[in-house]
């Protein structure tokens, strides 16, 4: 099953693509909220931050093959419009092995340093053990996470969003019931929170795999074909092209917040715990935006293929106004029930981590729109052959707020505020750059 998005109605094309992207990016979510969650409440404060000081990392890692696998995916969803099956197939082949190099690479690296990571982020003592412990196990799932995304951003190149959603949610509930076991069943700690999510990670990956060369016909490379294929190096470099700088979009913005993360780790373990707890509600909140943006990419780049202006600039405006309205929706309700959503990580009696909590999703949550017409910047980019150009967004949203977050906070009167404010402050910049670019260069024809 897959969906052509170069026919029918636009808004209705996308938005049917974008609800289970949504939903299976909601769900994702529910692995790392799922070890907080039962972390928070069964191990104890400095347990939750070193928790939450691993999603902050793996989020970096999963940051870099999610780049590569989207940055591919994208190049597929062209293809895909312009009706080239053959080079469809010829791009499945190298970027696969292209990007599992890379993940058996980086995989190896991480074991090899993770020793470093202590120094790298500023991890105290006290919570340094359960951290090294959790992210020994974390990182065997490395390799199951390119699985899950290299196969479900090629379903979804094609328009079929659906079945990693189904894949994603099987795993979700495996992930959750296994949390529970593992924790408080067997006694087993963070540990066993993070073998938890590597078993639910690999159901996921390897399953969605399996469907995809079984069940797909247009994707599936038979034996036969693959003497066919010649990895050319014009193929190599456009997979490359888009995917590296696609990758370097998406590890620049989580390394960016890595090193946030760093300024926030030397305030010490209570605004750790409560920037792991707020950070996740966060995400949750802008997750939909995030998705869309990637399902408008996919609706943009098809159209792009097949050489269908008129939708690319109905699509536009389409897109930008359901953001906008929806953003405005989330930040309301982030804004009134910020202590009630802290609630759900945090006890009643932790009344400092609930209080610097809700402080940073007041402010966050007040400027959701800034990110989420970013999310479509970087989809629209990327979708038209111009992948660099979401890297100088990245540059310029992160590289503020790196640089905002670590001047403010060292200001006695403005302290760990400092790094909240920093971050829609580098949002709102990166907009008006690209909003820019497209008016004085896209626009008119320029490249």
């Amino acid at each position: 099953m897959h969906t052509d998005m170069t026919k029918g109605p636009v808004m209705k094309s996308m938005l049917l693509f974008a609800v289970p992207m949504v939903l299976g990016n909601l769900l994702q979510q529910c692995y790392n909220i799922a070890d907080t969650l039962i972390v928070g409440r069964f191990l104890g404060p400095n347990a939750l931050a070193a928790v939450g000081s691993s999603f902050t990392l793996m989020t970096f890692l999963t940051s870099i093959l999610l780049g590569l696998c989207m940055g591919s995916s994208t190049l597929f969803s062209i293809r895909f419009g312009e009706k080239d099956e053959k080079g469809l197939k010829e791009g499945i082949c190298v970027s696969f092995l292209l990007i599992l190099g890379l993940t058996i690479f980086l995989n190896l690296l991480v074991f090899l340093l993770i020793d470093k990571i202590q120094m790298f982020l500023q991890v105290p003592g006290e919570v340094w053990g359960d951290m090294r412990t959790y992210l020994a196990v974390i990182f065997c799932g490395i390799l199951a996470t390119f699985f899950y995304n290299y196969f479900a951003s090629l379903l979804r190149s094609v328009g079929n969003s659906v079945v990693p959603l189904i894949f994603l949610a099987v795993s979700t509930v495996l992930n959750i019931a296994l949390d529970l076991w593992f924790v408080i069943g067997l006694e087993r700690g963070v540990a066993g929170a993070a073998e938890a999510t590597v078993v639910a990670q690999y159901v996921s990956g390897i399953g969605i795999g399996l469907y995809s060369f079984l069940r797909v016909p247009c994707l599936r490379v038979r034996k036969g074909e693959f003497g066919k294929f010649r990895i050319r190096l014009a193929c190599l470099k456009e997979i490359a092209g888009f995917s590296l700088l696609t990758c370097i979009q998406q590890s620049i913005m989580n390394l960016g917040i890595l090193l946030v993360q760093g300024v926030v780790n030397s305030f010490g373990a209570t605004v750790m715990a409560a920037f792991a707890a707020a950070v996740k509600i966060d995400a949750f909140a802008y997750m939909p935006v995030q998705d869309f943006g990637n399902a408008f990419s996919t609706f943009i780049a098809q159209n792009y293929g097949a050489k269908k202006e008129g939708r690319i600039r109905a699509g536009l405006k389409g897109a930008i106004m359901t953001v906008l309205i929806f953003c405005a929706i989330v930040s309301a309700f982030v804004w009134i029930f910020a202590k009630q959503l802290m609630l759900i990580f945090v006890g009643e009696g932790e009344t400092a981590i609930l209080a610097e909590g809700v402080r940073y999703l007041r402010i966050e949550g007040a400027f959701y729109c800034g990110i989420g017409c970013l999310f479509l910047l970087y989809g629209f980019y990327r979708a038209v052959g111009r992948p660099g150009m979401s890297v100088v967004l990245t540059v310029a949203s992160l590289g503020t707020r790196v640089a905002l977050a670590y001047i403010l906070s060292a200001i006695p009167v403005v302290g760990v505020v400092g790094i909240w404010w920093s971050v829609p402050i580098g949002w709102f910049l990166a907009d008006a750059v690209g909003v820019g670019y497209y008016v004085a260069r896209w626009r008119k024809g320029g490249d």
